[in-house]
């Protein structure tokens, strides 16, 4: 397969080659992850890890920040939460500061499973940086780090 060129900065491309090496990129990240999460044998989807690394803080946090964190719309966190409430990872309590809010929280077996796969989600990364290398590995999360600041 070759790799895209970025086109001229006066090319009205649609979707630039930019966008494409960083939408392939995410996708086989992804794919990586969730077979070391087990997605496809009844473990955790890619969005409900994201809801238990969040979670894992140990605070409670309000379904709006979930969701920016999962990078979900709000009705598909409510589903992805209720689908980790029926399997007892996570359970939401009303906030004892605002009782208009709501705030969902890892519960002890969604901290085991936690526990027990961050070293999963760890090792695809730490060979994703492999297949750069240490200093083309800590560029790249750099850069990365300083585009999605600047994004927002």
């Amino acid at each position: 397969m070759s790799s895209p060129t970025l086109p001229a900065a006066s090319s009205g491309t649609a979707q630039p080659a930019l966008g494409r090496l960083l939408d392939h990129v995410e996708h086989h990240v992804a794919r990586r992850t969730e077979a070391a999460l087990g997605s496809a044998s009844g473990g955790p989807t890619l969005e409900q890890w994201r809801v238990l690394e969040l979670l894992a803080d140990g605070a409670g946090h309000p379904m709006t920040e979930i969701a920016g964190y999962a990078m979900v719309p709000a009705p598909t966190l409510t589903k992805i939460v209720d689908r980790l409430v029926d399997a007892a990872l996570v359970y939401r309590r009303v906030d004892d500061a605002d009782r208009r809010r709501v705030l969902v929280f890892l519960s002890e077996h969604g901290r085991d499973l936690r526990r027990r796969l961050t070293s999963e989600v760890a090792q695809v990364e730490q060979e994703i940086a492999a297949e750069l290398g240490a200093d083309d590995a800590a560029h790249l999360l750099d850069l990365l780090s300083r585009l999605a600041q600047r994004l927002g």
